[in-house]
């Protein structure tokens, strides 16, 4: 019998080989063709155009006393593309935006790549230094700004090669100063455009829809190109993962030049929610559009979430809907979940980088969760989590290997992402895209350790980044500035915690012989060329702890700047 069934096995092995000789392709893939009608590229921009005929009277956009419906927004936004097509933009070109969270924000994250080109959002808290590089290392050829950053946008464009066309905006919420230096205002722009411009759809989800620039660790950024594709997925994982209903009111106090607000514009043209613009983060302004408007969504870094909580009593009376918040970046201690939860907020915590787009990890909460205590509870809910929804996955590996560490709380790896929310790369710059990539999978540079429900939460970090108030620090930046002074011998900036910013810049500084200077001195000399943000809030001068070859051992100060901080 055994005999038997190895030669019937045999037979039948021939004469499949045979038959396959006749047939190469799957039966499956003959005479099936991919065709339009079938087959249409992803891209977030069709989410505008459903909504807009599907619901074109809902509300949209609020902003001060201006409101728009969805349908309103749609034919903004396509007069914005017509406009810039008329100054000669086009697929593959870059247009970049420096602007606070207001309506033409919005519409430039539709009107910008309905021509084909890439939306390049600007942070509004870097200096001019920054933004010339960027401008200049992305060819951007038109841009768009907000009179309030026009002093900054002046200095930066002095800097560059090529100078872009320059598109003034004036907000009607702005009380400010700011001087105009374009050729027109926004208004004006998109008047000349056409509100019925039959937009560009992608040939290629893989084509550029965004291109953000990292904090980095070396002088200058990273440029992260993102795709249709991605932006589609992370707008609807977003919904999932926050089981967002339709209509929603998003209140933005996420700046939306983070990440393109993690893909929320998107999201909330794909949900035909409501926008409530917000120019500033301020608690009466957070806390009264939350109470007029019901707002029902927001996210931002921890200091937005500690901002609400210790907000006078006064200021969150009226508040009895249920809101939800989403909160990334350090794990919220056990105070915020709790103070969140007395005011009837729902807190989510997720995890991710601009290079995924924002958010691509959730701490998904299990529904055994709520009967524990608190404490216990936010151990649980402070872990960086899973993969959202539409993300292939997240994991800790081992680097040296690429195999996962023990799912054991304790041993140490990597995390790493794999799937369709992941950049296309960072441009003109090969080397770190294949770096980044290396053996298929995306490397954060966090350090984490894996638990045994496959829950990911961060040890440390290998990269030496600052995370203050959501906004990444380069230390090596920082360093930099302070080596310029000239009583300086040796510099480390590493960072220490802060109960406001979860994390603030502090710099180590051994002088030379005979030199001297003050704390106070030295601050201000790293104002002058940065960022106020990015500037040391302490600097502790001393010898610097170094190996015997010299190098300077910042593990040994994040331990002095931990202890000082707990002390003090």
């Amino acid at each position: 019998m055994a005999r038997c069934g190895v030669a019937m096995f045999i037979t039948i092995a021939i004469i499949l080989t045979k038959n396959a000789r006749y047939r190469m392709t799957s039966i499956y893939e003959q005479g099936l063709p991919r065709t339009p009608a079938n087959h249409v590229p992803l891209t977030p921009l069709s989410f505008i155009a459903r909504t807009a005929a599907v619901y074109p009277g809902r509300t949209s956009v609020i902003h001060g006393d201006l409101r728009f419906s969805w349908a309103q927004t749609y034919a903004r936004s396509r007069r914005l593309a017509s406009a810039l097509v008329g100054a000669g933009i086009g697929p593959g070109q870059t247009v970049a935006v420096m602007l606070p969270n207001t309506p033409p924000m919005v519409e430039a994250h539709f009107g910008i790549p309905m021509t084909g080109a890439v939306i390049n959002a600007l942070n509004t808290r870097l200096d001019a230094s920054a933004i010339a590089f960027m401008l200049d290392h992305s060819e951007t050829r038109v841009v768009l700004v907000d009179r309030e950053f026009s002093a900054t946008m002046k200095a930066a464009l002095a800097q560059v090669s090529v100078k872009p066309l320059v598109i003034d905006i004036d907000d009607p919420e702005y009380q400010g100063a700011g001087e105009r230096i374009g050729i027109c205002e926004y208004e004006t722009f998109i008047a000349s455009g056409d509100p019925a411009h039959a937009w560009r759809h992608p040939s290629d989800e893989w084509e550029a829809i965004a291109l953000g620039y990292t904090s980095g660790t070396t002088g200058n950024p990273k440029g992260v190109v993102t795709h249709h594709r991605g932006a589609y997925l992370n707008a609807t994982s977003n919904i999932v993962v926050w089981t967002m209903p339709h209509f929603a009111t998003y209140l933005w106090t996420l700046p939306m030049f983070h990440c393109n607000g993690w893909c929320f514009p998107w999201t909330l043209a794909e949900i035909a929610g409501v926008n409530v613009c917000l120019r500033k983060v301020e608690a009466r302004a957070v806390l009264d559009a939350i109470r007029i408007h019901k707002v029902s969504h927001y996210c931002g870094a921890p200091i937005v979430h500690s901002t609400i909580i210790n907000a006078p009593a006064e200021l969150r009376q009226g508040i009895d809907h249920k809101v939800s918040a989403m909160v990334a970046g350090a794990a919220p201690p056990a105070a915020m979940i709790e103070g969140m939860e007395r005011m009837g907020f729902d807190l989510t915590h997720v995890y991710g980088l601009t290079e995924v787009y924002g958010p691509a990890a959730v701490c998904a909460r299990q529904p055994e969760w709520a009967e524990l205590g608190i404490s216990e509870r936010a151990r649980l809910m402070g872990r960086q989590g899973v993969p959202y929804t539409l993300q292939e996955a997240v994991d800790v590996l081992d680097p040296a290997t690429m195999t996962p560490v023990p799912r054991d709380g304790e041993t140490m790896g990597e995390i790493m992402f794999r799937g369709n929310i992941a950049m296309k790369g960072y441009l003109k710059n090969e080397k770190a895209t294949q770096e980044a990539f290396a053996g298929g999978w995306f490397h954060t540079g966090d350090l984490a350790v894996a638990y045994p429900d496959g829950y990911v939460k961060i040890r440390d970090r290998s990269k030496d980044v600052i995370i203050s108030g959501g906004e990444n620090i380069s230390s090596i930046e920082v360093e930099d500035v302070i080596y310029s002074h000239p009583a300086v011998m040796a510099c480390a900036v590493v960072a220490t915690p802060d109960p406001k910013w979860g994390e603030t810049p502090c710099a180590f500084v051994e002088l030379k012989a005979g030199a001297a200077v003050t704390e106070a001195e030295l601050i201000a000399h790293c104002r002058a060329a940065l960022a106020h943000f990015k500037a040391p809030r302490k600097v502790v001068f001393g010898e610097l702890p170094k190996t015997s070859t010299g190098k300077i051992q910042k593990f040994v100060l994040r331990d002095k700047a931990r202890s000082a901080a707990a002390i003090e």
